[in-house]
Formats: C-alpha cells, sequence, structure tokens
C-alpha cells in the first residue's frame, strides 16, 4: 500500500511537472513568435500627351501615312484642306482630361462648317472664362486617340482681298491634360491647372 501511495505520488508530481513544462513552453513560444516583412514599393504615376496632325501638301492633301506638328497651306476659294490635329495619351498614361487651346486666325474665311462646329461635333465644349480653350467631354484612358476637327474650308465667297488678309496667319493648337484621378469634371481638372498654361 506504501508502495501504491508513493507511485500515485510520484504519479502526481511527474504531471504537475509535465503540466509546468507544458505551460512554460506555450508562453515562450508565444512570446517569441516571429513576423514576416511588409515591404512597399512606389511608383510616380504620370500623364502623356503628344499632338500631331496628318502630313499634307500644300493643298491639303494627305501626303503618306507620317503625322507632323506643322503643315503649310495655299488657300484657294471654296477648298476643304486636310488638318486633323489629333491628340494621342500614352500607352502608360494615367486616365486624363483633356484640353485644347485652338487660335484660328483664319476664321474669318472660313465656310459652312467651321473649325468650332467640327469640334462640338466631336465631343470639345469651350471653357468658361478661358479663350479659344475647349475640354473634351469625357475623361480619357491610356493609349486613346482624340481627334479634333478633321478639316477647314476657306469660303467660295471669298475674295483674293480676303485671302491675302490671311497671308502668314496660322490656325493653333495647344494641348493639354491634367490627370483624372481626383476630378470628376473637365471644369474641376482646368480650375487645378498650372497658371501657366
Amino acid at each position: 500500500m506504501k508502495n501504491t501511495k508513493m507511485r500515485r505520488m510520484l504519479l502526481l508530481a511527474a504531471c504537475a511537472l509535465l503540466l509546468v513544462t507544458l505551460s512554460v513552453g506555450a508562453t515562450m513560444a508565444y512570446l517569441t513568435s516571429t513576423t514576416n516583412t511588409v515591404r512597399n514599393t512606389f511608383t510616380v504615376g504620370k500623364v502623356e500627351i503628344e499632338l500631331d496632325e496628318a502630313k499634307v501638301t500644300a493643298l491639303g492633301v494627305q501626303d503618306g501615312d507620317s503625322r507632323v506638328q506643322t503643315n503649310t497651306y495655299k488657300l484657294l476659294p471654296g477648298r476643304t484642306y486636310l488638318k486633323d490635329p489629333t491628340v494621342h495619351v500614352g500607352d502608360e498614361s494615367e486616365n486624363c482630361w483633356l484640353f485644347v487651346k485652338v487660335v484660328n486666325e483664319i476664321a474669318a474665311i472660313e465656310g459652312a462648317t467651321t473649325i468650332a462646329d467640327q469640334m462640338t461635333a466631336n465631343g470639345w465644349t469651350a471653357v468658361a472664362g478661358a479663350e479659344n480653350v475647349y475640354a473634351y467631354n469625357v475623361a480619357v484612358s491610356a493609349g486613346a486617340d482624340v481627334v479634333v476637327f478633321e478639316s477647314f474650308t476657306v469660303a467660295a465667297e471669298a475674295t483674293e482681298a480676303d485671302l491675302e488678309g490671311c497671308d502668314e496667319k496660322a490656325v493653333t493648337i495647344i494641348a493639354y491634360a491634367v490627370q483624372a484621378d481626383n476630378f470628376t469634371t473637365a471644369a474641376a481638372a482646368w480650375a487645378a491647372a498650372p497658371a501657366t498654361w
């Protein structure tokens, strides 16, 4: 009986020791757990656009497939000339709002379908308070090509004096873009645009 009592006490002591060992071991495992590393890498967003038009002859006929920034025209009454300024949004660009400033120094001799009429038909709207500036009606995504207008026509009734008055005049287009992120309208984007524009 003494032997049984002693065995029970030893077994109880061994169980107590095992319980203490497990408790300490579990606590140590909890207190010494390792952590993973989180690494954040940042890149800078960008808005990229390019403006060009089809290369044409002096009479406004397409001359090959190349795109240029400058064309020279010979004005004749009643003639329609190809002029397709196009804003190309870069493939890596962020979505953006597009704007163009169109200074049309030959508006006085234009035919019935004017450059301004074509711009309206193509989705451009005049920006309030900004002379000759137009906004595209929707935000544009990377890789998009947006045509400003397709041509201009000299009025059939334009006289030689009218044409001479346009000698050395130009139609100048400047394109601008503002990120679409954080701007729900073109007007809001334009309001945030640099004053130097």
